[in-house]
């Protein structure tokens, strides 16, 4: 590592980078109009492909830095105070993943549209950050080896048995549940096979910190994820294929057919080696701070973009209407607001939350109250009314 606190800040700016793409890629995808996205055009094609990195990046990191945080500590296994941490925190995704898609003028009507049961990125990264967990402890009772070997199983397992469950409709299981398995119902992620990202990223976070005082950590690391990326990105596919031929196991031609993950792997390993590549680059305050404030970023553009809590966000009002002139422009200036408030609120994030809390009990005082007094009202309209019928003296 290079410096005394062992942060990795090529990590943050690929935080960083990846909340960027994530940023203009919803609002290009939701506004551009559908006359304009041409897939024989270089110019979308590239921006296509490149917008289909975001999430694998952006769940790889997160497991990623979870894990690394959660295996740094002295303490293991259940007094490992990162694990309390780390349920606290996958608890809050998933609350806060349904609470961006709440609506509060339903709610007002009493009810809970569709919608609502949806599961997006916040919800797999916090169910995926759970199962980080579960497999942390499982492998705490055995040898040390064992937490890499299961996290890179894990991620095998599933992209490799993904053409056999991605056709499962779980339609056994209440649609709530149902929803984080299957796209069926409109969920835009779901924790198969997503989370094999989260865990293939805790597995490599284990290698940087069982090398972490090697000496040449950085060259070998950029040269095993480029040779890597790349056999993943040109050649997998014909493996899967040759397995295929070999075993007459259809699970091979299967994912020959549409080996779309094992591919973005490989595009995730290429986005590591250039980002430690270019590490030294990396250091700026304010990108550093970006990829820190994610989740805030995250729920700013939520709002903005999809309008929680009220429907009323750009996407109802400009709904695939846009030029690419105006969707690019719009973009840029989408992703500096989302960004700019976002770090606002990082930083002032005490006083606010302060002023909230206090916010708070002023109104459960004032409505301890009102409760107060229409409960003496109540009593004494109830009195009354009992002895206008006699039922109590007078």
């Amino acid at each position: 590592m290079e410096n005394k606190t062992n942060r990795l800040y090529f990590i943050d700016a690929m935080r960083a980078w990846a909340i960027l793409m994530m940023l203009q890629g919803h609002f290009v995808d939701g506004l551009l109009d559908t006359a304009f996205r041409d897939a024989s055009s270089p110019v979308f094609a590239v921006w296509k492909y490149f917008r289909g990195i975001t999430a694998p990046v952006f769940f790889t990191v997160s497991g990623f830095i979870f894990t690394y945080l959660l295996v740094r500590g002295d303490k293991q296994g259940i007094k490992n105070p990162r694990v309390k941490k780390g349920i606290k925190r996958g608890l809050e995704l998933l609350f806060i993943g349904y609470l961006l898609r709440m609506n509060l003028f339903g709610l007002l009507q009493g009810e809970l549209y569709a919608s609502f049961y949806l599961v997006d990125v916040l919800h797999c990264i916090g169910l995926s950050l759970l199962g980080i967990i579960g497999i942390y402890l499982i492998a705490q009772k055995h040898k040390k080896s064992l937490l890499p070997f299961l996290l890179l199983g894990v991620t095998l397992f599933l992209f490799l048995l993904e053409p056999l469950y991605k056709t499962w409709g779980f339609t056994f299981l209440p649609d709530a549940f149902a929803n984080y398995l299957t796209k069926s119902n409109g969920s835009v992620f779901t924790i198969f096979p997503w989370f094999g990202y989260a865990a293939f990223g805790g597995f490599v976070s284990l290698l940087f910190t069982k090398f972490k005082n090697f000496k040449y950590l950085y060259p070998a690391a950029i040269a095993i994820a480029t040779i890597g990326g790349l056999v993943l990105i040109f050649s997998s596919t014909e493996v899967f294929l040759s397995f295929s031929r070999a075993t007459g196991i259809q699970l091979f031609a299967d994912v020959f057919f549409n080996n779309y993950l094992f591919i973005r792997l490989g595009d995730v390993l290429l986005v590591f080696a250039l980002f430690m590549l270019l590490r030294s680059f990396l250091k700026s305050p304010t990108v550093l701070k970006i990829g820190q404030s994610t989740l805030s970023i995250y729920i700013v553009h939520f709002v903005i973009l999809y309008g929680s809590f009220t429907g009323l966000g750009l996407y109802r009002f400009l709904h695939h209407s846009l030029t690419p002139t105006l969707a690019i422009s719009g973009a840029l200036v989408f992703m500096a607001i989302s960004t700019y408030t976002a770090l606002q609120y990082e930083k002032h994030k005490v006083s606010i939350k302060l002023r909230l809390a206090t916010a708070g009990k002023y109104a459960l005082v004032q409505l301890e109250i009102v409760g107060s007094s229409a409960l003496e009202f109540g009593k004494d309209r109830l009195y009354k009314l009992m002895r206008r019928f006699g039922l109590v003296k007078n």
